[in-house]
């Protein structure tokens, strides 16, 4: 398998989760702002819509959005419990909350990372963005990760997405759980592996 990836991009969510998972993967570096792969070609001609991550299938398959393919790596190896298993509540409860991710808060951040954005609209992407961010910190209260007791990817898909509040300048220090959630996933061997793959620490 290969992933493309752009260092610190929502793609650290499948990395995690390949990292995690225990499968033989290249990961291979696609810039958002250069677009341009290792050995100097476009990947644009891998992947039409530019963006990451993507996952290609020794077979030449590709898979293009985050959800899906974390959940495909975690059924690969259904042992790890990276994911519940298919047709359980517990599955579908996996899915509420990479939607929830995706759509809520991985959405939300978007206005934010574009200098093209008014700062009328940016203010009100971040007021919107902090009320998604206080309730979800309710719930991260209520167990150590999104699922309950266990790691899910769906944990590496928030730890993800939330590492960016620093960046454009969300003030979330007030939201206890979520730290504590955030340094709790950030130790986990398989997320240190992935931030040293991309760069992202030492």
């Amino acid at each position: 398998m290969k992933l493309y990836y752009s260092p610190g991009a929502c793609s650290l969510s499948p990395h995690i989760a390949l990292k995690e998972s225990g499968l033989a993967f290249e990961a291979i570096a696609a810039p958002t702002k250069t677009h341009k792969l290792p050995d100097g070609s476009d990947y644009y001609a891998i992947n039409p819509l530019g963006y990451v991550p993507l996952l290609v299938l020794d077979d030449g398959r590709q898979l293009r959005e985050g959800p899906a393919i974390v959940q495909y790596i975690a059924d690969q190896v259904p042992e790890k419990k990276l994911a519940p298993a298919n047709g359980t509540f517990e599955r579908y409860k996996l899915q509420e909350w990479l939607n929830f991710i995706g759509t809520e808060l991985h959405k939300g951040f978007s206005p934010l990372f574009n200098p093209a954005m008014p700062q009328e609209g940016k203010a009100v992407a971040k007021a919107r963005l902090i009320s998604r961010l206080q309730w979800l910190d309710g719930e991260l209260g209520k167990s150590p990760y999104l699922l309950g007791d266990s790691f899910s990817v769906a944990d590496g898909y928030l730890f993800t997405v939330t590492n960016w509040c620093k960046h454009v300048g969300v003030d979330v220090s007030a939201l206890t759980h979520l730290a504590a959630f955030s340094e709790r996933v950030g130790a986990r061997p398989a997320v240190q592996e992935a931030l040293r793959a991309e760069g992202l620490v030492k």
